[in-house]
């Protein structure tokens, strides 16, 4: 297995460290972050480079270089295979040095991973996979998910939607664990909220592009609302086929329950116009939003960052400040103990603002759900979204205390 080359920040810390600095800087053993994602596969444009460039940022805003502290970024493709990514990760903490794993946009790679870091006391900041099994049973000292997860993404959309009328939901979903998950907590919310399930059809993940025959059951349902469990390149293409089957003009509207504003752009607001998505982020949402995406943008110039490459960069940089409290030797220390830290630590940065780390290891910040304008409503490029809804921090994620966590104290 080859593990993609080293990417160092080579050019900031040249620029930065001087004198003395320079030489503690090289004695010095780096600290590692490593980006597990999809740089090859349906989840590239959602993953890949632009994730990259935003743990770039955050290292840095996070003012460690100009204090002699060696920070180095690294990348490997999980290719969506379980074996592959548990590989790649043993052979970077084992061989490669690597401190901290971030991303894991695969729910399957990101448990198996969850366990790794616990037996190697080593950190993962979990920003790409939805499964809320790693804040349940499965939670670890040694990992933390930030960004979003199933009861997030199913609480915001489905709540919503069941109150604006679409009461009956058909669903197509992805044949996988992030997808059986998202299942159940979908219906949960549409049925808490007087509504039903009027049908579901599983599809063979990833080996599906044709989705014709999925998309005739949920015609033949007549539910109000056909809802995509999916992601990436499968959500773009379901939107597109169903918009040539008609479904919109017919009446049906389409809910994308993992939509990001990179799926927008590929789909044009013609095709996406009045999708109901939710993220955590928007570059358009304030001031500070807009100031990361400043920053950040002319390293990725193709592709605006969206929740979970600013979860990247947010988990980063909460890192990285504890780092600069305690210094890399003892950081390098204890995976478990730097966790500890932060989750001491209160949490904000430009792009979610204010938010904490509980005791389960759950990321809270505040949620939104957006609409897609319509082209006449849109002012420019990548200017797609109105805000729809906010659900606060504190409500936005599954209660402490239905998680069944061994962390959390009784």
């Amino acid at each position: 297995m080859t593990i993609q080359r080293r990417q160092f920040i080579a050019g900031t810390a040249a620029a930065t460290l001087i004198g003395g600095g320079r030489a503690r800087a090289q004695a010095q053993q780096p600290i590692r972050l490593g980006v597990l994602g999809d740089f090859s596969g349906p989840y590239r444009h959602l993953s890949g480079p632009t994730n990259v460039a935003c743990v770039r940022q955050a290292v840095q805003d996070s003012g460690l270089i100009e204090r002699g502290i060696p920070v180095e970024v690294i990348q490997a493709d999980h290719q969506q295979k379980a074996d592959t990514g548990t590989a790649i990760v043993r052979e970077w903490f084992d061989r490669g040095g690597v401190d901290v794993v971030l991303e894991v946009n695969n729910s399957s790679i990101a448990l198996a991973v969850n366990g790794i870091v616990r037996e190697k006391d080593k950190i993962h900041l979990n920003t790409g996979a939805a499964t809320t099994e790693l804040t349940a049973h499965n939670c670890s000292p040694n990992t933390v998910h930030w960004t979003y997860d199933t009861y997030m993404l199913a609480r915001s959309s489905g709540v919503a939607t069941v109150k604006a009328g679409g009461n009956s939901l058909f669903f197509v979903t992805a044949d996988f664990a992030f997808g059986h998950q998202m299942e159940r907590d979908l219906t949960r919310f549409v049925e808490s909220e007087g509504g039903k399930v009027a049908g579901k059809v599983r599809y063979p993940f990833p080996a599906t592009t044709d989705f014709s025959a999925f998309l005739l059951q949920a015609q033949a349902s007549r539910a109000k609302v056909v809802a995509f469990l999916n992601a990436g390149a499968d959500f773009i293409t379901c939107v597109k086929q169903a918009n040539e089957f008609g479904l919109t003009k017919r009446g049906q509207k389409l809910l994308g329950i993992i939509g990001f504003i990179n799926d927008v752009h590929t789909l044009g607001l013609e095709t996406a116009q009045g999708l109901l998505l939710t993220e955590c982020f928007y570059w358009d949402m304030n001031d500070r939003t807009r100031a990361f995406t400043r920053r950040v943008l002319p390293k990725t110039p193709d592709n605006y960052p969206n929740q979970c490459q600013a979860g990247a960069y947010s988990a980063a940089f909460h890192y990285l400040k504890a780092v600069g409290q305690v210094g890399p030797e003892r950081a390098k220390a204890s995976g478990r103990e730097m966790v500890e830290l932060m989750k001491r630590m209160p949490t904000d940065d430009d792009v979610f603002g204010a938010g904490r780390i509980r005791e389960d290891g759950r990321k809270l910040h505040d949620v939104h759900l957006f609409e897609v304008k319509s082209p006449a409503e849109s002012r420019g490029s990548w200017d797609y979204f109105k805000l729809a809804r906010t659900t606060p921090a504190e409500e936005g994620f599954r209660p402490l205390s239905e998680g069944g966590c061994p962390l959390v104290r009784a």
